[in-house]
């Protein structure tokens, strides 16, 4: 498993969300540089943004879930088209799950275990 983990639910259909785009990126300065990326599963997770035993770094990372794709593959209007979540490390050695709670008009996110 990546040192650094996703879980995506739509919570207005109750269920993951399946087939969703998401990049990892590190922050440096005013520049961003991607690290990974993959696609979440059927059970809405992503455990391979990183290669396992990838070491990480203290600092700023970002999250980009291309969202606009998984509400037109089930046919619904969202009006996100990608979600965006920065946050930051500050002890490398540990597990870091970040989890995005969806819907076609709002979004939540919680540091995850």
């Amino acid at each position: 498993m990546s040192a650094i983990t996703t879980h995506i639910l739509d919570t207005s259909r109750g269920r993951p969300a399946h087939g969703v785009v998401v990049v990892l990126d590190s922050q440096s300065g005013d520049s961003h540089r991607e690290l990974g990326r993959g696609e979440t599963d059927a059970d809405g997770r992503l455990r391979t943004l990183l290669p396992q035993g990838a070491p990480i770094a203290a600092g700023v990372y970002r999250l980009t879930f291309h969202t606009a794709a998984y509400f037109k593959a089930i046919g619904v209007e969202g009006f996100y088209p990608e979600v965006t979540i920065a946050f930051e490390i500050k002890d490398p050695a540990q597990h870091y799950h970040v989890p995005l709670l969806l819907n076609p008009y709002g979004y939540s996110t919680y540091r995850g275990s």
